[in-house]
């Protein structure tokens, strides 16, 4: 099973979209730093966590995220 995630950060105001396999792993990572794209908005925290079937799965979820842009897609879905 993937993972396709929307994180957003409290201190830059932004969101970030990934996919993974290990999403509390992926997470740690994020916040601990390690990722350059999101070094700076550390702490994130989940905005939306999609559970999909495989890695094609997710991909395809994941850039139609982000072509729709991560604050458009969540209120297409209800949620923004």
């Amino acid at each position: 099973m993937y993972n396709v995630y929307i994180l957003f950060s409290d201190s830059t105001q932004k969101f970030y979209t990934g996919s993974c396999q290990d999403m509390v792993s992926r997470l740690i990572h994020h916040n601990a730093g390690h990722n350059r794209s999101t070094k700076a908005g550390a702490p994130w925290k989940i905005a939306m966590l999609y559970h999909v079937a495989d890695r094609a799965e997710a991909l395809k979820l994941e850039m139609k995220i982000k072509n729709r842009g991560a604050k458009r897609f969540l209120v297409d879905e209800g949620l923004g």
